[in-house]
C-alpha cells in the first residue's frame, strides 16, 4: 500500500504535468515531496499489480493517450546544498528540483559549469538520465555522482559519474528503470574570466571567438534569448513552447555513411566531427532540407513544427499523443527518403511507439 500521508490522486490526468499537455490519465497519481518519501513510494507494491512509473518536470516525455494503467509518482522533492571541495564547489541537489533554477542559482553564485544549460524545463533528476546538453556543455562534463534508488537490489547506491554511461543524449539510465535518480552531485567552479564558449552560434550571439571567456551571468542571459527565439522557453502563452523540446536527435554518423549523406545532400550540408572520428548531422536542416518548412502542420492543424524551430514538434491545442505520433511518423519517414537517414526520437515514449 502506498504511504498514507501522500498526495494521492486516482484517474488523475497526466496532460498537466507535461510540457507537451498531452498523455491520458494514470490509474493512481502519488506525489512524493521527500526524499523518505519518495522512496516508500517507489517499494510500493502497485495494489493492482500494474507498473510503477517516475514523472517529475515532464519535458521530455510522450505518453499515450491511454496514459499508464498503474501508478505514477510525481518527483516533487526539493533541496540545493553547496559544499567547497578543493577549488571546486560540489552542488548536490534532489531529484525534483526544477533544472533552470539550479541553473540560475549557480550563475547567481559565480559558479561555471552549467551556465549554457540555462532554460532547459524539468527537474534536475531528469538531467543525468538523458545526458542534457546544448550550446557546448552538457552535465556529464560536471557530474560528480547520482544516488539512486537500485530497484532491483532494493538498496540505495552512488553511482560515479564514469559509471553512468554517459553518450550523447544518453546514459545508463536511460530506457532502463532499474534506478529511480534521488540526487545528482555536479562539481563547477569558481572562475573570475568565466566559462568557455565552445559553441558557434553562442559565440556570435556574445561577441567573442569560439573557445572565449565569458562571464556565466552574460552566458545565460545570451542562451536564454536564443532559446526564446527558438520557442524552447516555457510560455503558457506561445504554443511554439509546448513541446519536448528537441524531438529528434541529432544523427552521429561513421565516416561512411557520411559521405553518403552528403553525396545525396549535395551543398549546404555541414558535418560536426566528433572525437571518435564520427561526424554529427544537424537533424533541423535535414527536416527543413526534405520539404518540412516550419509550421507544417500535421493532422487538423492541432499539431504542426514550431514557426520558430523544425527540431520542436508542438501541440496547437486540443492536440491527442496520436496526433503528434503521426507528424512525428510523417518528417521521420520524409527524412530517410530523401537523404536515408533514419531519425531516433529524443523523448521518452511511454505506451507508444514511433
Amino acid at each position: 500500500m502506498m504511504p498514507r500521508r501522500m498526495t494521492l490522486r486516482t484517474d488523475a490526468s497526466l496532460s498537466r504535468l507535461t510540457t507537451l499537455r498531452l498523455g491520458g490519465p494514470a490509474r493512481r497519481l502519488v506525489t512524493a515531496t521527500t526524499e523518505t518519501e519518495l522512496l516508500e513510494a517507489i517499494g510500493a507494491t502497485d495494489p493492482e499489480g500494474g507498473p510503477t512509473m517516475l514523472l517529475a518536470g515532464g519535458s521530455n516525455l510522450v505518453i499515450a493517450d491511454d496514459g499508464v494503467d498503474g501508478t505514477v509518482v510525481h518527483v516533487a522533492t526539493r533541496g540545493v546544498t553547496l559544499e567547497p571541495v578543493g577549488d571546486l564547489v560540489h552542488v548536490r541537489v534532489a531529484a525534483g528540483e526544477p533544472w533552470d533554477e539550479v541553473v540560475a542559482r549557480c550563475v547567481a553564485e559565480g559558479l561555471v559549469g552549467i551556465e549554457c544549460l540555462s532554460g532547459i524545463p524539468g527537474s534536475t533528476g531528469a538531467t543525468p538520465i538523458q545526458n542534457v546538453g546544448a550550446y557546448g556543455q552538457d552535465v556529464a562534463q560536471t557530474v560528480v555522482s547520482v544516488r539512486a534508488y537500485d530497484r532491483r537490489e532494493r538498496a540505495i547506491v552512488t553511482l560515479a559519474a564514469a559509471d553512468c554511461g554517459f553518450a550523447y543524449r544518453h546514459s545508463r539510465f536511460k530506457g532502463d528503470d532499474r534506478f529511480a535518480v534521488l540526487e545528482v552531485t555536479f562539481a563547477l567552479c569558481r572562475d573570475p574570466d568565466g566559462g568557455v564558449a565552445r559553441y558557434a552560434e553562442l559565440a556570435r550571439a556574445l561577441g567573442v571567438e569560439v573557445g572565449g571567456r565569458v562571464p556565466p551571468a552574460a552566458a545565460r542571459e545570451a542562451v536564454l534569448e536564443l532559446r526564446a527565439g527558438k520557442g524552447m522557453v516555457l510560455d503558457g502563452q506561445d504554443h511554439d513552447t509546448w513541446s519536448a523540446g528537441s524531438f529528434f536527435t541529432n544523427p552521429v554518423l561513421d565516416a561512411g555513411a557520411f559521405d553518403a549523406l552528403a553525396a545525396r545532400a549535395g551543398e549546404g550540408l555541414r558535418g560536426h566531427p566528433e572525437a571518435d572520428g564520427r561526424v554529427k548531422v544537424s537533424a533541423a536542416w535535414l527536416i527543413e532540407h526534405a520539404g518540412f518548412a516550419p509550421g507544417h502542420a500535421g493532422p487538423g492543424g492541432r499539431v504542426s513544427l514550431s514557426t520558430k524551430h523544425t527540431l520542436a514538434l508542438t501541440n496547437r491545442g486540443g492536440a491527442t499523443t496520436e496526433d503528434l505520433l503521426t507528424l512525428a511518423r510523417e518528417v521521420r519517414d520524409g527524412v530517410h527518403a530523401r537523404f536515408g537517414v533514419t531519425l531516433v526520437p529524443e523523448p521518452v515514449l511511454v505506451g507508444v511507439a514511433l
